[in-house]
């Protein structure tokens, strides 16, 4: 027993302190079940075990070139480098962002890594000049603050571009920085004036004056010259809010968020941005009549919402409007909004579309103003004029032809809005028209003018055809380029067709049946995510039945260009990719809706009566064989068929005669009385015998049958089944 025992204590420390160790048992009595609860022999893992993330051979010769190579893998640039040995990479970065709500298609940069990168920060500089030069400074200053935060986490110039296109939105969401413009003076030499720069205005530390260089000589300007101009506008400090105001304002921007978010979620085309700067509003307004030509084509605009609005105020942007007409509006409801601070984004939502047909009113009115009062400053009293300033007045009256014998004769100055290029050209017309024109006006019209034609809106009768619930993704446009319908004749309800309609094309055909003589004419309009309306169709001597498959031409929602055409029809999911930037992109028609808002454009033609048959048929007497015929013995009537008005005994026998489906007859003719009646299933409304036979046969017209044994027919199979069954459930 000694010798086995101090040979077992041998194994167990030969295998280790493990083996000895017994395994917990499982509480649920399974000996394959995995303990409820294993203690982790290691805490952590030692030092001298863990291995460094792998770094690429040339990342670590050379990390500004590895760097500089992943930007031209990823944007291949324009590479240019400077006299200082600094790299120019010139790419176009474009905004990643599906709802970026700015209309920039992307941003020119000009990164510079200096030399001595990574050990001196890279700058960025912004090319774009569709944008204000207020929001390109702000573009740059978030780069350099994005460097500065990743500076010594071994951020990449790769990974600081990406930062870069997720931050873009706040960054031009920003207050523009304050710029000015230094030009130089040129004085009446006929040389081109030098390049303008721009530079950022601080309010704490004003721009220094440039100093002429010794080699540049200016002219010398007049002293009285120099008195009048104007003095430059103090800049405005950015004001100071306490931090009790910043709370409440938070508190009341995020209780107003809320709100709009809960009341706009289901309306389709409503957004915002992450960063909830940005709010794209649909704006349903009710009577779009009274919007200008020039506003019809708004659908939806953007709330920007500062981050301390209220103390901030609200600013509007429209997309679908010109620049030249939005910009006063959005002025002038800029203005509205710092005066009604007490109003709520709701509130102020609401105001625009129920007073938008009045804003440029507003602004045509504003405009008039400050012309009137343009007109009306050289009449206020000036104060006196030195004796240089009256000498420049001599020489400006003589200049212009200003006799100064007539001192009662008083010059008002030339409104702004008389000096339109149209008038300058009537001005400076060429001495040919005078010389072939003997008399008259002359009149001369703009180009842009003679360019650009009034809209001509779609005008709303006849048929409408829509698409609800239509799915446009990755579509801009859609539309719809020749139609094929199916209409149904107003006279004989026979269907009928009409292949490829032209737009604005009339289209003549006649019904197959009855030639009732059928016209269609097709308007199309545009189908995008606001509209769902494919066009209006003129119909007459028919209506429209359904919609036919037809070819669509869908135009790229990220490049603007239109594609072929695809057949599609109601229920059909179609899917493409762009020929010119391969896109890819899906529309979807789930209803085909045809509405009839008002008659056709010509009414149904007038035919002549067809003849009533002559049956050759007296009241009170039977029909021939009571109306039976060889299909239906039992059957005495004779049936008006709807759909051709004509009689026949059965269906069968319109079907041999006739060369088109029948339809419900719900009229009839008694077989004993010959009375023409409304359908009765059972009787006649006249003499009130039965037009269906004897009732308790077993073989008669109409099918139902008899369940009494005693009688049914020897040649029904139930007349012997399951003879016994009833008696023996009697007798129990």
């Amino acid at each position: 027993m000694e010798t086995s025992t101090a040979s077992t204590q041998q194994a167990n420390a030969a295998h280790g302190p493990q083996s000895s160790r017994r395994r917990p048992r499982p509480r649920d009595g399974k000996s394959n079940a995995a303990p409820a609860l294993r203690n982790q022999a290691i805490v952590q893992a030692p030092t001298a075990r863990v291995v460094t993330k792998p770094e690429a051979s040339s990342q670590t010769k050379d990390p500004r070139e590895y760097r500089i190579e992943q930007i031209r893998r990823r944007f291949k640039p324009i590479e240019t480098t400077l006299p200082d040995g600094t790299t120019s990479l010139l790419f176009k970065l474009k905004p990643s962002d599906p709802d970026f709500p700015f209309e920039m298609s992307d941003l020119e940069c000009d990164l510079r890594v200096p030399k001595a990168y990574p050990n001196q920060k890279p700058s960025l500089l912004v090319k774009n000049k569709n944008i204000p030069k207020g929001s390109s400074l702000n573009v740059e200053k978030g780069w350099d603050n994005l460097v500065e935060k990743r500076r010594g986490k071994g951020a990449t110039l790769l990974s600081l571009v990406n930062a870069l296109d997720r931050s873009m939105e706040s960054f031009l969401s920003q207050k523009q920085v304050e710029t000015i413009k230094l030009v130089s003076f040129q004085g009446n030499n006929d040389a081109a004036p030098q390049a303008e720069t721009s530079r950022p205005v601080s309010p704490k530390k004003p721009a220094p004056r440039a100093q002429p260089s010794s080699a540049t000589t200016l002219p010398e300007r007049p002293a009285a010259a120099t008195a009048t101009r104007p003095a430059l506008p103090p800049l405005e400090p950015e004001p100071w809010f306490k931090p009790q105001q910043i709370e409440e304002a938070k508190a009341r921007r995020s209780k107003e968020i809320r709100q709009v978010d809960s009341r706009m979620a289901g309306v389709p085309g409503y957004s915002r941005s992450k960063d909830g700067i940005v709010f794209t509003m649909p704006l349903q307004i009710e009577d779009r009549e009274r919007l200008p030509l020039s506003l019809k084509s708004v659908q939806s605009a953007l709330f920007i919402v500062p981050l301390l609005y209220p103390l901030q105020n609200l600013r509007i942007h429209f997309n679908e409007v010109e620049e030249e007409v939005a910009e006063p509006i959005e002025e002038l409801f800029a203005h509205i909004a710092a005066e009604k601070k007490d109003t709520n984004l709701m509130g102020y939502l609401n105001y625009l579309c129920g007073r938008l047909h009045q804003l440029p009113d507003k602004v045509a009115m504003a405009k008039v103003e400050a012309v009137r009062r343009q007109v009306l400053a050289p009449q206020v009293s000036a104060p006196k004029k030195s004796a240089e300033e009256k000498v420049l007045d001599k020489k400006d009256a003589e200049l212009y032809g200003v006799q100064s014998e007539k001192p009662h004769v008083q010059f008002i100055a030339r409104p702004p809005e008389w000096d339109s290029p149209s008038r300058q050209g009537d001005e400076l017309l060429s001495s040919e028209s005078e010389d072939t024109d003997d008399g008259g006006v002359d009149v001369e019209y703009s180009e842009e003018e003679a360019a650009a034609p009034m809209v001509e809106e779609t005008p709303e009768r006849g048929t409408m055809l829509s698409f609800p619930n239509i799915a446009l993704y990755g579509i801009e446009l859609l539309q719809l380029t020749t139609l094929s319908l199916q209409v149904k004749c107003e006279r004989c309800k026979e269907m009928n067709d009409f292949n490829r309609l032209k737009p604005n094309e009339e289209r003549k055909s006649s019904c197959r049946k009855c030639t009732t003589p059928h016209t269609a004419t097709f308007r199309p309009t545009l189908i995008h995510e606001h509209s769902t309306r494919a066009g209006f169709i003129d119909l007459s001597g028919c209506k429209a039945a359904d919609m036919l498959p037809s070819p669509f031409i869908p135009t790229c929602q990220n490049c603007s260009s239109a594609n072929h055409e695809l057949v599609s029809v109601r229920g059909e999911s179609i899917t493409n990719v762009c020929r010119v930037c391969h896109a890819k992109f899906t529309f979807k028609i789930p209803e085909v809706r045809l509405l009839l808002i008002t008659p056709g454009s010509l009414p149904p033609p007038d035919m002549p009566k067809r003849k009533q048959e002559r049956l050759g048929l007296r009241i009170g007497e039977q029909l021939p064989d009571r109306g039976s015929c060889a299909h239906y013995k039992k059957s005495y009537r004779w049936f008006r068929f709807s759909c051709c008005n004509k009689v026949y005994a059965c269906d069968k026998c319109h079907d041999a005669k006739e060369d088109h489906i029948n339809e419900w007859a719900n009229r009839m003719l008694c077989g004993c009385c010959s009375r023409e009646q409304n359908y009765n299933p059972e009787a006649c409304n006249y003499c009130g015998r039965s037009v269906i036979g004897k009732k308790g046969r077993g073989f008669w017209e109409g099918g139902k049958g008899t369940r009494d044994q005693r009688l049914m027919s020897r040649k029904d199979p139930r007349k012997y089944k399951r003879i016994g069954t009833g008696a023996a459930i009697k007798k129990d």
